[in-house]
Parts: C-alpha cells; structure tokens; sequence
C-alpha cells in the first residue's frame, strides 16, 4: 500500500484537553478552494475526512478528493468513491461464515505459494455472539440458564471455531454470548465515537467509521458514527484494507421540530418515520438528520431512528454529533477525558452541531413535527406499514377477510386461543432494548396492570430479551423487574430472539389448537421486521409496537380489540380496565429513570465483556494458523468457493441457454431467499442432516448453521411463505423443474440443472433482496448454480452481495418487468453482451426463447456500477480479488 500523502497540507496536531493528537483538517479543503463545508451535510464531511486521512494516491487519490468536494445536491457526480472504515462489526450468524471464508482463504492462500498468515484482518473486527439464542423456556426464573445451557449444546461446534479465530487472528475480538445485541453492545460500548489510533508511529484523531454484517449496524448512526451493514464478503474485504466503494450518495435531510407529546414514544416515532422515507423513496441514500427537534430526542431516541434505516430502505439515517452524544457518552461510562477529546475534535472539524449550526444543503428534503405522532403499530407483514393504535382491529380484517367475514365466532380450543390471538408478544430486537424510555416504560405499564390484577392471556408466550446486562440492572434499581416477570416477562436471553426468528415453538397445546382450527394468530413484538414466515411459522400476522404495548397486547391476548377505546380487562373488582389507566406518563418515565439508570452500571457490565460465562470459559478451543476441519461437523465446513482456483481467472462470456431458477413478484427479502429460522423437517436441509446422524430435535436453525455450506445451499428459497411463480400455486421452496415439468423442491431442481449443464436465472420484481444484509441469500443461489438475477430494483446490500459472490445482478428499463414482456418463466435465457470489456451500468440483451421456437428480446442494465465491481465479478468474487492480490505481492 501507498504511503499517506499530504497534498493539500491537511495533517496538523490539535489539543485534545489531555494531550494532543494527528489530525486531518477539513479546512484545508476549503483553504484550497474546494468546497464550503457549512453547506455541505454532516455526513459528507465526515466522508470527506476518511478520505484525505487515507490519500494515498492509490487507495484513494485526489481526484476522488475532488470528486466528493464538488457534492452539489443538484446535480452529483456518478463516479464511485472510497470508504476505508476504522471499524467491523460483525454477529454470530454472518460472523461464522466470514471467519470460515477468512480461514479457508489461509488455506487457499498456502495452495497458491503465499503465506497464510497475510490473511488477517487490518482493522480492529469485533464479533458479538448474539444471535443464537432461542425462546425455548419462558415465563419462569429459570428460562435464562435452560436458554442459555441449550444455546451453548446445540452450537458448541460453532462456539469453539470462533474461539480459536480469537487466538489465531490479530484484531479480532469475540463478546461471548450472554452478553448483549450486537448493536446495542457497539453503541454503548465498542463505538468511541471519535477515535485515537496509532497510526505509522503516530497518535491520530479520527472520527469512527464502522461497517457490519447486520444491516441494523446503521444503530450506530445515532451516536454520530458513519457506519452501515454491507455482506459479509464486503466487509472481509474490508478487513483485509480494500475500500468499500459507492456512487456519490444523495443526502436526504429530514427535519424534526417540535417535542414528542404524552403518550408518544420512540417507537411510535421511529414506525412514523419509516412509514415516510419508504413513501419518500430513500433507497441507496444517505437520510440526515437535523432541525430544532434534534435538541427534544434522546440519544437512545436517535439511535432507535437510526437503526431502523434498513426498514426505511437509506444507506443510513445520520444524526450529527451534539451536547446529547456527549451526555450518552457520560452515562454510559466513558471516560471524561475521553468525552472532552470528542467534544474538541468534533468542533477543530466543524462536525459538531448546536441549535445555531446553519442547516447544510440537502439533495431533497421531508419534515416531521414531533408533537404530531400517535401511538402505533405497524404489520401485519411489513415495517412500513404503519396503523394507529385504533386501526389495529380493521387492519387485520383487511388482511384477512375470510376471518373478518367469519364474524368472530368463537371456536372451541383447549387453550383459548382463536382468530387474532396473540399468541407471541416479545420484548425484543435493539430498536428497543437499547431505550432506556420504552424499556422502563414497559416496566411501569406492568407495574400498573399488577396492581390492578391485570394477567396475561394464558395462549400467549412471552418473552424479554434485553440487548445488555445493563438493561436488567436498571429495570432491577427502578423496582419493575419483578412485575415484569409477574406478567410472564422473565428474561430468557441476551441476544437477538423473537426478532430474527428465533422465538421458539408455540407451546404444543397453543400450535395444536392453531393447526387443527387452521387459526389465523398474531404476534406482538418490539422488533424491526415482521416479514411473513420470519417470527414463527404458524404466526401469520405479526405487529412491531413499542415495549409498553407489548406488555398491553399480553393482557388482552388478541388485536382483534381497540385498545384506544375498549378495555384491556378488569380490575380485581370486576371494573374495566383501560390502557390509559395503566399508561404511565412522560414524567413518571423520566423520573424512574433517573433513580435507576448509572454511569457505573455500564463500567461494571462491561468490564469483563470479553471473559464470557462459565459455559465459555470451559470450551477447549484448538490453536494454531490454520483451522482443522472436521469431515464429519454438520455446522462448520471448509467452504467450496477457492476449489480450482489460480492465480489468473478465466474471462467471462455471456449467460447461454439458462432457465430461470425462480420467478418472483415484488419486495422479495433475504429471508425468503435464505431463511434463518427453523429447518422444516420435510426439507432438503433436513435430508441432510438426518443422513448425517443429526435428529430433529438438534436441527437448531439455519441461521446457527451458516458455518456449513451443505446445509445453507440446501436451505435456499426454502422459506415456507416463498411464493414461486413456476411452483403451479405450491407455495413455499419448490419450483418446476423445467425439462420434465415436475415440481420439487428448489435445491433438488437446481442440482438436477446442475447436472444437466444448465445455467440459471432468478426473475424477480421491485426491491429484490429487501431486509437483512444476509451473504448466504448471495452466496447460497450462486452454490445453486444461478449465474445472474435480472430484476425490476434491488435493495442495496443485496445487490453487492450477489457482485461479490458473482452473480450478475440487471434491471429491467424503466416500466418494464417479466409480467409486461409476457415472459412466464419457462423459457430459455441467454443474456449477450457479458463477454468482453465490461463497463459500469451498461446494456445486455437478453433472448427469451419459448418453447414454439418465438423469441422476446429486451434489454437490461448492468448493476455492476463501478469499475471495481466489475473486477470482482471477473474475478468470481471480491473472495477470489483480494486473495489473488494478496497473493501476487511481494
């Protein structure tokens, strides 16, 4: 790599309040004429400073310099730019396949006459072991240990592998599991903000710059922090000192006045908010945030904004570093001296922001008066479909008439459960644990309901999993904790649950009544999505809401009610009981926490992050450079993507005679592509792992087996609720396969396409790839043979997902779709154009053969936007990129 260089005499030192440090001024920018930083956004600036710090002439060069100097919010250049991130973050279900990717690469690496130990990350990685824990136990004391007990059996395999990459590579840390959400651990801990790191022998200033492998890694955006989720083999590359790469971002700045009014939470506000950029049309761009509401919102506020971005489709949703950042930092635990060195640094940058601070340019702009939000929830099977409190009832009937035309009547079940029951309500995801508000909020709702005799219905499961060990501290110090669990709210983990799938079976009486009364039942949960198939597999409607009406939905035990206006239940005397008599207000909220929320609640839990519990500490993980792989593991594999490889790749050619794998509609997400929850016992992956010794009870998730390419390529648009067009009406993860017209499952079809030769396609409509930056949704339909997806748009960690697994990812023009050229999915594909010099966004045309000898030729546009996204696709990968370079140094 290059050598720093100081073109525009940028590297200066300033005072830190303890010392002094490097620092690359942005003024020097302006010195040179280049730009007027007030007028650009806090987000760009931060940009801007990434990249003279890094101005290497290679890396970074100064035409990029120049390239992000000239944002002009009315007309932005389309040239790609650098982003060197300080940081990577990664959780335990992408965590798993980016260490397995890195240690195969060592592997490969020694195959091609390197030395493995150049594979190693370049930037401090922390892994955070979050999201393996399930709901199995609930509402009881002891639902924490079983939880936890079981979580460390079933994934034990994977525990140890992720122990020994602590040893075996450098700047890598693991939070052992028990310990909190990935997000919510950065942001009250690993994120500092502002940074001082040693660089070539030097004590440089920089602000924190992070990626992750989970798309809600935009959390940390509420603490000033430019960060977002890429794919895992993204941000491999990234730990391995390669830029990320983007087109100039559009800035969308959303302007806040006013305070939220009584009653109101974040919650509320952060659905409201979605609701509107989704309508706005935000994808790929950057949202920022600013206006006088700004001083009105808590950080635990911003953050719950920020980290629902992937909801709202923006790259991120910016808030700039102010007096409330520096308070968090406060209360959090972080050093005084620390938190004056922010304060400076941010100021010396002019990135700091006050009420006074002139509103920067934006590209287009929206706003919101705070004092304007209601109560609401939003479902049943999309985050940004927001409905008020009152409109909960009728938005379930709207979504499924045939109950609503039912009248209501009741049927007789064992439990009680009926139409529109609630059978999960789950205090869960880091939109919400990570708010103090809402979580004491919650707290006091059950304090109230207890007090009053309120209980919970007894179908539904309930569950609380806070995103730090701090959370239950303070719910503890304000005298809640024990009502919470009166209600049926003990904590049953620390980690991603409900959220992501991994909220446990019904209880057998509640499911059997569901399956055998074809029951159409909701679930209540704090979490971030609610896509169809991802809570559980028997729950169809699925509502976020705050933590508070959470507690509120437990006690009525159904959404088939108003809660605005009807009766919640009664009181030990037989009186209604209605949520605004167990709703507690703002200031009640405020003053429980400040009694129970400390500074040294967060010193004292996070002190010993790293060390891990008991059940950590006893792993007896292997060491060395190189991992040994287990033939027989059925959760870690040497994953497959360097067999055959060179050092040369061969040259691309066009995309002959492909069928199409799948034909999908819109807002296909990678939970349908590539599903973390439960293994169905009648799918390929479960074929797999019955075959090899594993009973059904062990299958544990999807997600918990990522480490394993046999069982995820497997897994493969194996989602229950996938609705394939070329499945003749079968929903789920089957297709046609093509040649005889005989439907199975999806995996088979494509290895039976496999076999024949046959190259593969998906057809898909809007927003393809929507959701969780999930590599395996890229990395499994690649493994299936699929060789390009042509699609009406794509979210956009998806579509760099497919680029560096390569997979060819084109658009259809404007106005166009499968539907409109009259293509059914039967036909034969060959996309031309692909063969030779490749630049970015250019045309293709394909020739859609049908089975009479017709043809339907239309064009499509490359999505391959840069020209170092073209170099990974020729190479295979950005894997396959970066390994052949780092193999070819000296």
């Amino acid at each position: 790599m290059a050598s720093r260089k100081d073109t525009y005499l940028a590297k200066s030192t300033f005072d830190t309040g303890s010392g002094t440090a490097v620092i690359y001024r942005l003024a020097a920018l302006e010195k040179a004429g280049l730009v007027k930083l007030d007028k650009l956004p806090f987000s760009i600036r931060i940009l801007l400073e990434n990249m003279l710090r890094n101005l290497d002439g290679f890396l970074v060069t100064e035409e990029d310099i120049q390239t992000l100097s000239g944002w002009n919010p009315g007309k932005l250049p389309t040239k790609e730019i650098p982003f060197i991130p300080s940081r990577v973050v990664l959780q335990d279900f992408t965590g798993v396949p980016v260490v397995a990717d890195l240690a195969a690469m060592r592997d490969a690496m020694v195959k091609l006459g390197g030395e493995p130990q150049k594979i190693n990350p370049l930037v401090p990685v922390d892994l955070v072991i979050d999201h393996s824990v399930q709901v199995d136990a609930f509402g009881a004391e002891w639902a924490y240990k079983f939880n936890v007990d079981l979580e460390f059996q079933r994934n034990k395999e994977r525990y140890v592998f992720l122990k020994w990459a602590q040893k075996a590579f450098e700047n890598f840390r693991a939070v052992p599991p028990g310990m909190g959400i990935v997000h919510q651990v950065n942001l009250e801990y690993l994120s500092p903000c502002v940074a001082i790191r040693e660089i070539d022998g030097e004590q440089v200033a920089l602000p924190d710059t992070v990626v992750g492998t989970d798309s809600h890694t935009t959390m940390i955006n509420g603490l000033g922090v430019l960060g977002w989720g890429v794919g895992g083999i993204e941000a491999e590359a990234a730990m391995l000192g390669q830029p990320s790469y983007m087109l100039v971002p559009e800035v969308i700045g959303f302007k806040l006045t006013g305070k939220l009014p009584e009653g109101a939470t974040a919650t509320d506000l952060v659905l409201t908010v979605t609701q509107m950029l989704r309508k706005k049309g935000v994808v790929e761009k950057f949202v920022e945030f600013y206006g006088p509401g700004l001083s009105n919102l808590s950080l635990a506020d911003r953050a719950t904004i920020a980290n629902m971005a992937p909801e709202y489709g923006a790259t991120m949703g910016f808030f700039p570093v102010d007096e409330i950042t520096l308070d968090y930092l406060r209360q959090t635990g972080r050093d005084e001296a620390h938190v004056e060195m922010v304060k400076r640094y941010c100021v010396e940058q002019g990135i700091f922001r006050t009420d006074a601070t002139p509103d920067p340019e934006f590209t287009d702009a929206l706003e919101l008066d705070l004092s304007s939000v209601e109560p609401s929830l939003a479902g049943p099977k999309r985050p940004q479909d927001r409905v008020l409190l009152h409109e909960v009832k009728p938005s379930f009937h709207k979504n499924w008439p045939d109950v609503a035309k039912g009248g209501g009547v009741a049927v007789a079940t064992k439990t009680g459960a009926q139409h529109a029951s609630v059978t999960i309500a789950a205090i869960t995801s880091c939109t919400n644990t990570s708010n103090p508000a809402v979580m004491m909020g919650a707290g006091l709702v059950a304090k109230k309901a207890v007090a009053l005799g309120l209980e919970r219905k007894p179908w539904v499961k309930t569950s609380l999993a806070p995103g730090s060990r701090v959370v239950t501290d303070y719910l503890n110090a304000g005298g809640v904790m024990g009502d919470l669990e009166k209600i049926g709210f003990h904590v049953v983990g620390y980690g991603c649950t409900t959220c992501i799938g991994n909220s446990g079976n019904l209880p057998e009486e509640v499911a059997k009544d569901i399956v055998d009364n074809d029951l159409v039942v909701s679930a209540v949960i704090s979490g971030n999505r609610n896509f169809e198939g991802r809570v559980n597999p028997l729950v169809k409607a699925n509502y976020l809401a705050s933590p508070m009406l959470v507690v509120a939905y437990s006690l009525a035990g159904t959404v088939d009610i108003d809660l605005k206006n009807d009766p919640i239940g009664t009181d030990k005397n037989g009186n209604p009981v209605y949520l605004r008599d167990i709703w507690p207000t703002n200031d009640e909220i405020r003053e429980a926490l400040g009694k129970a929320v400390k500074p040294e609640m967060f010193t004292a839990q996070y002190a010993g992050v790293f060390a891990g519990d008991e059940n950590w500490q006893a792993l007896n993980a292997p060491t060395g450079s190189l991992f040994e792989w287990d033939a027989d593991s059925t959760y870690i594999q040497q994953p497959p993507y360097f067999v055959g490889m060179g050092l040369t790749p061969a040259p691309v050619g066009d995309i002959k005679g492909a069928k199409a794998l799948a034909l999908v509609a819109d807002s296909i997400t990678t939970d349908h592509i590539s599903p973390a929850g439960n293994i169905a016992k009648d799918s390929p992956a479960a074929r797999y792992l019955m075959e090899h010794g594993v009973d059904p009870v062990d299958f544990n998730s999807y997600g918990s087996r990522r480490g394993n390419h046999e069982v995820m390529m497997r897994g493969t648009f194996a989602n229950i609720r996938l609705k394939n067009a070329l499945a003749d009406g079968k929903e789920g993860g089957y297709t046609k396969y093509l040649p005889t017209g005989e439907i199975m499952s999806i995996y088979d079809a494509a290895m039976k396409y496999q076999e024949d030769g046959t190259p593969l396609i998906v057809l898909a409509g809007k927003d393809y790839g929507m959701g969780s930056s999930r590599d395996w949704a890229a990395k499994g339909v690649m493994l299936q043979g699929v060789k390009a997806v042509i699609a009406e748009s794509y979210e956009r960690i998806h579509r760099s997902n497919l680029i560096g697994m390569g997979v060819l990812p084109t658009i259809f023009k404007d106005g166009q779709s499968a539907k409109s050229l009259g293509l059914d999915g039967t036909e034969s594909y060959t996309i031309e154009g692909v063969a030779g010099e490749l630049t970015p966004r250019q045309e293709f045309t394909v020739v859609a053969r049908k089975a009479d000898g017709s043809e339907v030729r239309f064009q499509v546009t490359s999505r391959l936007d840069t020209a170092v996204e073209i170099e990974y696709y020729k190479n295979g990968g950005v894997l396959q990129t970066v390994l052949r370079r780092l193999a070819t140094e000296n």
